[in-house]
């Protein structure tokens, strides 16, 4: 940071409603809660968003006092690589290392990969999600998305087959990868990726409920297998390449994009293939993967095609091709 005025930080819970709901393995809800983080400097403000995940036990609330707990530190200096050490990765620290790279760049006045030493961001396609339900309704929803040229379809364990059947049907044209949200088991494994292979799908996320996923290793994949809750910064990368063939990197998950682009490096240099994913979320959460998505043979930063209404100013999407951020949004 700049001398000059103290640094200050404040930060919020933000609730977005989604069209319809979204429905994977482990439930369904109908708002994205999101906390966002504002470090201010002088005239000067970065922002960052974050979404607390239960499935590692996170909370909005909790999230919200975490990233508060840090205020002082934020007054007295702390920088972004400091925080690495000052904060666990969580959503907390992701919404602290966006909003402090978001702050870095608008002091200086570049642009964040300019700064980062990185490639400016092009527009890339991404995926749009089919939420979890019975063939027909994953089959009608599929067919009014058909034109789009990827889509992650969301799976949930027995009768997988038959959706995944539907799904193909009504969109013999487009991409597709799969999501199952750790739904399926030993027992089922093996028949639900042949009924994935035989559909033509690319992808298969999380098969298996992480900590669980040994059975992976030891047959022959039929198609490309992508770790996502199994997976989480570079220190989880080291026991996976027997089972996987592809790693999902999540903001929320890595604890900022800090962490994210060198997760990416060392991913690619283990020979993984690179999926960028998000949760359901604003723009400004979507903004920074950006960075991550030109490395990427997968992206997944559809969240707010799945609201009701964006932030303002948000990210630009024309169909499935997603436009890098102004800098008035981030970055």
């Amino acid at each position: 940071m700049t001398s000059g005025n103290v640094p200050t930080l404040d930060a919020r819970i933000e609730r977005w409603p989604i069209e319809g709901n979204f429905t994977i393995s482990r439930g369904a809800k109908t708002e994205a809660v999101v906390v966002v983080a504002d470090v201010t400097q002088g005239n000067t403000t970065g922002r960052g968003e974050c979404v607390p995940y239960p499935r590692y036990g996170e909370t909005p609330e909790a999230t919200l006092a975490a990233i508060l707990s840090i205020k002082d530190a934020i007054g007295r200096g702390l920088n972004r690589e400091a925080l690495q050490a000052a904060m666990p990765p969580s959503a907390a620290r992701n919404a602290l290392d966006c909003a402090l790279l978001d702050l870095e760049a608008k002091q200086i006045g570049i642009r964040i990969w300019d700064r980062l030493g990185r490639l400016a961001p092009h527009p890339c396609v991404t995926a749009y999600t089919i939420s979890l339900g019975s063939p027909e309704t994953m089959a009608a929803a599929t067919a009014k998305a058909a034109h789009r040229p990827l889509l992650k379809i969301k799976l949930g364990g027995d009768g997988d087959g038959m959706r995944i059947a539907a799904v193909r049907k009504a969109a013999p044209d487009s991409e597709l990868i799969v999501d199952a949200n750790e739904a399926w088991t030993e027992a089922n494994l093996e028949q639900n990726l042949a009924a994935c292979a035989n559909a033509g799908v690319t992808l298969v996320e999380q098969p298996l409920p992480a900590g669980q996923d040994r059975r992976l290793a030891h047959f022959k994949r039929p198609i490309a297998v992508c770790a996502d809750e199994s997976v989480h910064d570079r220190a989880s990368l080291g026991t996976l390449r027997e089972r996987y063939d592809a790693v999902n990197i999540k903001l929320d998950k890595t604890g900022g994009l800090t962490e994210a682009l060198a997760m990416a490096d060392a991913a690619i240099a283990q020979g993984f293939d690179i999926m960028v994913g998000c949760m359901v979320a604003t723009s400004l959460s979507m903004a920074p993967a950006m960075l991550l998505a030109q490395q990427a043979r997968f992206v997944d930063l559809d969240g707010p095609l799945l609201l009701k209404h964006d932030r303002d100013g948000g990210l630009r999407y024309d169909g499935s091709l997603v436009y890098p951020p102004e800098a008035a949004l981030w970055g």
